[in-house]
């Protein structure tokens, strides 16, 4: 690729980045926006007396078909990959992020001008607020990973010049030896007395105190202050950003980044960049999720509450289930989560190793959350009375509190300890009987608890009263995902209590994609079962089981892609072979 096209690429991208920013950032305070704001056609209420949504909006509804798809493939398709080539610190990962900035700013600029052609039919909404900022954090991600691109080359010239001055003087002395050596009747300086020009002499080389190889070596050593990996990690860095070479972007970077990016300020923004990898894909499901509720004009009012707390909940299932097929992959292996043995410290290192259980941490997230709901339970209704629904919402978080508490109390190995207590004094002080050894089944966690509140939790939605049939029946049918998910686990540790894990590597039992299926797809039941859902549902004359079918379409779709993902990430890895940086940063066993 010429250096003219690839300038023209990335000043493309910058500027299509930012164009979308300028112009909403011109939008409060520009005469001009408002008298096209003024002159947008206004809002109509339907016949019902409820505002219209864009939903309902046929003016203009191709940008709007345009935005969404675009959105989507910029934060559901391109951003996944580009997390993954970062992860495992990959060659591509500056261009696939240079590549979701493009498809986002096309998107943001048709959202502008669908929103410039539109009335507003959702006052004060989060959605482009949150989207806004979203995008700045987006940006800032990538601009991250180019200035460290750029601190990388930096640190591998320094290393290179420390590695070359030493050895460049040990060489001087062998060739001025070996030249030495070769002439047949070496003639000595006009300044030289004639001491010490016989070979092996000590005048020919200062003040060393002999000519040895040792003496050489003394200048020779420095050079191994780093290693071929780290070296090789920062010719990644190079080859990162080779499409950047010899451009006035390059030349600008190579400039100015080694002039702030040092010290502490380099830690902070390696720390920052880390952050929002591991951070931007739940943001950009805020983003979406909030666009959801806009677009479809629900959660208006008091109503927030409803929508914000099926959200909110059912995004959790969600997240779970993705965790647990991450688990079935073997993402958490280091950890000892991907129904494995434990790493050792001297495999995974002290951090890691010094993780609890996947099981104790889901007891930690189950306690947290009867924890916290104890209080937000009546907050829809703050001031009114309490109804007999309220007080079946707060036994609820009182049941998640205490089976938390249990699980935790069950993964912790004092408490085991101490329950052996009573078996151990009995034990003779010189026995060493093998029935004393420790069973297998303790070298892996297995906790019913979790499952059993999912399960229970489940069960009760599934009987909640409702004050719709269909309401009735998607409350039930989230239920009933759960207590297949609880099931499925149930049968996981059977498996594994008859033939616990031996190896390092993940087991991956087939029944955990069983349970993250039925999490995935309970979560996103949980989410659409809010009132205005399913009162929208009711309006359009749709059941309960059109939710029931499009939401099993999307879970299977999803649960592929994020297969592929994860695929792709080993890809990169395997590409990137033979760096140590990379395995140190992507895990080891993942």
């Amino acid at each position: 690729m010429s250096s003219r096209r690839v300038l023209i690429i990335a000043t493309a991208a910058l500027l299509l980045e930012l164009v979308p920013l300028v112009a909403a950032h011109g939008d409060g305070n520009s005469e001009a926006m408002e008298m096209s704001a003024h002159d947008a056609p206004t809002s109509q209420a339907q016949d019902d007396g409820s505002p219209r949504s864009y939903w309902s909006l046929s003016e203009h509804a191709s940008l709007m078909y345009w935005h969404i798809a675009l959105e989507i493939v910029a934060w559901t398709v391109i951003l996944p990959v580009a997390v993954m080539f970062s992860i495992a610190r990959s060659r591509y990962t500056l261009p696939s992020q240079l590549a979701f900035l493009v498809t986002n700013a096309l998107a943001l600029v048709l959202g502008l001008v669908y929103t410039h052609k539109t009335p507003e039919l959702y006052a004060g909404n989060a959605h482009s607020k949150t989207g806004w900022a979203i995008t700045w954090i987006a940006s800032a991600w990538v601009f991250m990973a180019l200035v460290q691109a750029y601190t990388g080359r930096s640190d591998a010239q320094s290393m290179e010049d420390e590695a070359a001055e030493p050895m460049t003087t040990a060489n001087m002395l062998r060739y001025q030896r070996v030249k030495y050596e070769e002439l047949p009747h070496p003639s000595r300086w006009s300044n030289d007395s004639g001491q010490g020009t016989e070979r092996d002499s000590a005048s020919l080389y200062g003040h060393s105190p002999s000519p040895s190889i040792e003496s050489e070596t003394q200048f020779a050593s420095p050079a191994r202050r780093h290693t071929h990996d780290e070296l090789d990690s920062f010719d990644d860095d190079a080859e990162k950003r080779g499409f950047l070479r010899n451009t006035p972007v390059d030349r600008f970077f190579s400039r100015n980044v080694a002039r702030f990016a040092v010290g502490r300020t380099l830690k902070a923004i390696r720390f920052l960049y880390v952050v929002v990898e591991r951070t931007i894909l739940i943001q950009g499901f805020v983003a979406i999720t909030s666009g959801t509720v806009v677009y479809g004009g629900i959660g208006r009012g008091g109503a927030i509450f409803n929508v914000l707390a099926h959200y909110v909940k059912g995004a959790i299932f969600l997240l779970y289930g993705l965790l647990t097929l991450g688990r079935w992959m073997g993402a958490f292996a280091d950890f000892g989560w991907a129904w494995n043995v434990k790493p050792p410290n001297d495999v995974v290192g002290r951090r890691r190793a010094a993780l609890p259980s996947a099981e104790f941490t889901e007891s930690f997230v189950i306690w947290l959350y009867g924890f916290t709901n104890v209080f937000l339970e009546h907050l829809a209704a703050w001031g009114d009375a309490w109804t007999a629904q309220d007080l079946e919402h707060v036994s609820i978080s009182i049941m998640f509190f205490g089976g938390g508490l249990l699980g935790m109390c069950v993964e912790s190995t004092k408490m085991r300890e101490l329950l052996n207590s009573g078996v151990v004094a009995s034990q003779a002080a010189s026995s060493q009987h093998e029935s004393w050894q420790q069973p297998r089944q303790y070298r892996f966690s297995m906790n019913p608890l979790p499952a059993l509140i999912i399960m229970l939790l489940g069960k009760m939605m599934s009987s909640h009263h409702q004050d719709s049939m269909v309401s009735t029946m998607i409350h039930g049918q989230w239920g009933s995902m759960f207590m297949g998910f609880a099931l499925a686990r149930g049968l996981t540790y059977i498996t594994l209590y008859l033939s616990p894990p031996t190896s390092f590597l993940p087991s991956r039992p087939p029944t955990e994609m069983v349970t993250a299926f039925c999490l995935v797809s309970g979560g996103i039941t949980f989410m659409v079962s809010n009132k205005d859902t399913v009162a929208a549902l009711e309006s359009y004359h749709l059941d309960a089981m059109f939710i029931f079918t499009v939401v099993m379409g999307f879970t299977a779709l999803l649960m592929a892609w994020t297969t592929v993902v994860m695929a792709i990430k080993g890809w990169a890895l395997r590409k990137e072979g033979g760096s140590q940086y990379a395995k140190s940063h992507a895990g080891v066993l993942a």
